[in-house]
């Protein structure tokens, strides 16, 4: 019987512990870099500031889809809205310290998630520096003038990205993804 009591405070003392135990940072966004590889994205602050309208032009399987992308991104957030081609809104994601606000208005079984759009963006403009930390061991994202290339740790060529000089700043205008095999190419829409 005395046990009982003992039972009670070893299960009591569990329950503190657990309340006191840290919790794994969701605010975050996790994307998929190749399949079984997860990583979690870089925080959402970026300077200068981003303000673009893309249209992306996915090409995979053999199929073409594309997605009008309305991207905004500061030194506290990035706020991403992806349009059909014809302006129908399909979903708004804002990404702040606060964590990640999807609204999703159409689904389309088509399109990637919301995460993996972002996934790429940020894989284009962020910073080679936000980014490396976030990598697993062993992998690299390398710049060159023109190109920046995400490797894992057997240095297999994951993502290529291809820019161009466009008034004074260097700006995406391809991604290619040689795992999930698909390439989107980007349009820059003026303001």
């Amino acid at each position: 019987m005395k046990t009982l009591p003992k039972l009670i405070l070893l299960l009591g003392s569990l329950l503190l512990s657990a309340c006191s135990t840290p919790k794994p940072d969701n605010t975050r966004p996790q994307a998929w870099l190749k399949p079984g590889t997860l990583v979690t994205l870089p925080a959402p602050g970026i300077s200068p500031s981003i303000t673009e309208q893309q249209l992306l032009t996915a090409q995979v399987k053999g199929k073409t889809q594309s997605l009008m992308v309305l991207l905004n991104a500061d030194s506290q957030k990035i706020m991403l809205a992806g349009l059909s081609p014809l302006g129908i809104r399909l979903f708004r994601l804002t990404y702040s310290d606060e964590g990640v606000k999807t609204e999703q208005s159409i689904t389309l079984p088509e399109l990637p998630p919301a995460s993996q759009v972002l996934a790429d963006i940020m894989l284009s403009y962020w910073p080679v520096s936000a980014w490396q930390p976030q990598l697993p061991a062993g992998w690299t994202l390398k710049d060159s003038d023109s190109r920046r290339d995400l490797r894992d740790d057997q240095g297999e060529l994951i993502e290529t990205i291809h820019y161009l000089m466009r008034n004074g700043s260097r700006q995406p205008v391809s991604v290619q993804h040689h795992r999930f095999g698909y390439v989107i190419t980007i349009q820059h829409l003026e303001s």
